[in-house]
């Protein structure tokens, strides 16, 4: 009787595959300020800190000044600022504030596991 190797896939398969692209995904960011407020000021500094070090070259980053256009934050229903929105890869994630807590805008832009990655080298 013939031996036949069959590949079967699993859950794990498809979580590896997908965790694997998302390092390689292109980051559609979209960062809303009021003005040159010092919050907006250090928002836009802490983020591009972190996207320099976790994304260098694949990310796309839009700064909205919203005394500016002010439509935009209706549309967007932005209700406080500093916001950023992660338009790209899904899913669609919003984070409020300066950006100066690290762990959190690395979790919201699922980042986290990139840290652990780049931590235990």
């Amino acid at each position: 009787m013939e031996d036949k190797k069959h590949n079967i896939k699993g859950p794990s398969d498809d979580f590896d595959q997908k965790m694997s692209k998302r390092h390689t995904d292109k980051y559609v960011l979209r960062l809303y300020v009021t003005g040159t407020t010092s919050r907006s000021i250090l928002a836009l500094t802490n983020l591009k800190k972190i996207c320099s070090e976790y994304l260098d070259g694949r990310y796309e980053l839009e700064v909205i000044d919203l005394f500016q256009h002010p439509g935009l934050a209706k549309d967007e229903q932005i209700i406080a600022a500093p916001t950023l929105i992660k338009k790209l890869p899904l899913p669609f994630r919003r984070i409020i504030g300066d950006m100066s807590d690290k762990e959190k805008v690395l979790m919201g832009l699922d980042l986290k596991e990139l840290k652990k990655i780049n931590d235990s080298r």
